[in-house]
Parts: structure tokens; C-alpha cells; sequence
């Protein structure tokens, strides 16, 4: 279940200003698996100059909430550069009914500096060792969120879709490799317009166990999506929905509320990312 939520996370947790007034972005979701709703995360993101924050906190509910207990609470920051988020400082807390971990990790100009994790993994024999090449050039599950679009395109132009996003959790190294797939309308309470929906594919590099039939499933998976919706100020895209096959069904995360706020005061929905004239392929979220 660990690779699974890492897959959502990581896949995983509008309108128009101007980015060094300070912009903040604030989502919330509904979580379910095989059709059946397991509870809410919201996460609030801001952006002031080049420098970014990140909270977020997640909580089952219901049946769910009986089975496992389980909630969460993530943060992040750093600063926006060239393709991709440089992160500085992430930290994660995982509670369930009847353990809790915690993941504390510092990084410098990409590379892993130091991490804590608390109760530390129990030692594997078939874990794949993490090499010093693995912490290098990374960011962290919860930056990997932010994605700027490519400079010369439009937040919209399917290039920004493609794209290999080298993620270290603390424990294990992956890359989340999207592509393309088709372009949808979408609404929400808070926006409407258009999505880049990407295939997602995730490949492991070090820190995993790949005899494990989990591993093995994710490994092999074909059917995992993530919607991205266009963040006019900071120039960049964020999930509005993630969609993952696991081994009992399909998980989501999707977005239910939608809210950029500059200096305190939410900002319009945002209606159209694009002009008019621009074609997109027309469809909606189910």
C-alpha cells in the first residue's frame, strides 16, 4: 500500500496575476479505490517570486477511516527553476491505527543532503541498494506536483506533458515518465477549461523490492492518468485529477474545489486557458 499511495502523491499531492504580488493555490480532493470513496486531502500551495511552499493533509473517512485509522499531513518548499521544482526541505507523517512514520529530508541544488526517517525500514536483503548517483538531480513526492511549462509553448501545448520526473521519497528513487495522451475540458467548483490528461508510467530505480508482486504490478501498469490544469501566474500545470490501477481497483484523486487566491482575495474561476480559435478535443470528467 506504501508504493501505491507514493504513486498517488507523486502523480500525484486558476487564473491570471502577477507572481511576485504572491499567489496561492488551494485544491481539494476525493479520494477513492475501486468506486468506493475514501476520504479528502486538501493541499494549499504558495508562490511568492520564484520561491514556492507547499502543505497538504489527507484523511479517511468512513469504513475506511474504521479499518485503517489513516491520515497524513506533507510539506514542502523551494524554488521554481528552468523544467522543473528545485526543492529544499520536505517532510511527510503517516499515521494509521496502529503505527506512525515520519520522513524528514533536506536537499541543496537537487542533490538528497540528509534524511530522517523515524521508525527507520526494517532492512530487506532483496532491496535494491540506493546509490549516491540516486540522490542526485531529484525532487521530492510532493514538489513533483509542480510542473512549469515548457518556455516556449503554451501552459495547454501537449509538449508539456512529456516529461521524466526523477522523485526520491527518502527510501526509494523512481522516475514518473509521462507522455501525452489527448486534451478535455473539464469543470470544477473553482475552474473550467481545458486539461492535458498524460499517460504516467512508473519505472524504479533503487530502494524498491522488485520481487515483490506490488512492485512487479506497478512496474507493469499501463493504466495510470494524471489531468493537469494550466496555472497562468507562476506558468505551470497541477493535477486536477490522478487515476491509478492497483491491485484492487482503481484509485483516484480528485479535484472537488479549485481556488487561486492572490494577496488574500480569490481570484475569478478561470474559464479558458486558451483562445478561442484553439482546438482542443472536447470531453468532460466522469
Amino acid at each position: 500500500m506504501r508504493l501505491i499511495a507514493s504513486a498517488l502523491v507523486t502523480l500525484a499531492f486558476a487564473g491570471t496575476a502577477s507572481l511576485a504580488q504572491g499567489q496561492t493555490l488551494k485544491v481539494t480532493y476525493d479520494l477513492s479505490l475501486a468506486g468506493l470513496p475514501l476520504g479528502k486531502a486538501d493541499l494549499v500551495s504558495s508562490f511568492k517570486g520564484k520561491k514556492y511552499e507547499m502543505q497538504g493533509n489527507a484523511k479517511l473517512t468512513g469504513f475506511a477511516m474504521i479499518l485503517t485509522g489513516g491520515k497524513g499531513e506533507a510539506s514542502a518548499s523551494g524554488t521554481l527553476a528552468g523544467a522543473g521544482p528545485r526543492s529544499t526541505n520536505f517532510a511527510v507523517v503517516s499515521k494509521t491505527s496502529d503505527n506512525q512514520r515520519s520522513v524528514r529530508m533536506g536537499l541543496k541544488g537537487g542533490r538528497v543532503a540528509e534524511v530522517e526517517i523515524d521508525p527507520p525500514l526494517e532492512p530487506k536483503e532483496d532491496r535494491i541498494p540506493v546509490k549516491p548517483a540516486d540522490k542526485r538531480g531529484v525532487v521530492d513526492p510532493m514538489s513533483a506536483l509542480l510542473m512549469p511549462a515548457v518556455a516556449s509553448k503554451s501552459l495547454t501545448d501537449p509538449d508539456n506533458c512529456n516529461r521524466t520526473i526523477p522523485v526520491f521519497d527518502g527510501a526509494s528513487r523512481m522516475n514518473v515518465v509521462l507522455s501525452y495522451a489527448e486534451t478535455k475540458n473539464a469543470e470544477v467548483a473553482g475552474y473550467s477549461g481545458p486539461v492535458l490528461v498524460c499517460n504516467a508510467r512508473y519505472v524504479p530505480v533503487s530502494g524498491h523490492r522488485p520481487e515483490r508482486p506490488a512492485t512487479k504490478f506497478m512496474q507493469e501498469n499501463r493504466d495510470m492518468s494524471v489531468w493537469l490544469a494550466p496555472v497562468e501566474g507562476p506558468r505551470l500545470l497541477f493535477p486536477l485529477k490522478v487515476s491509478v490501477r492497483t491491485m484492487i481497483g482503481i484509485g483516484e484523486m480528485q479535484a472537488s474545489l479549485w481556488s487561486l487566491e492572490q494577496d488574500g482575495k480569490a481570484s475569478q474561476p478561470m474559464r479558458r486557458a486558451v483562445r478561442a480559435d484553439d482546438a482542443i478535443q472536447a470531453g468532460a470528467i466522469q
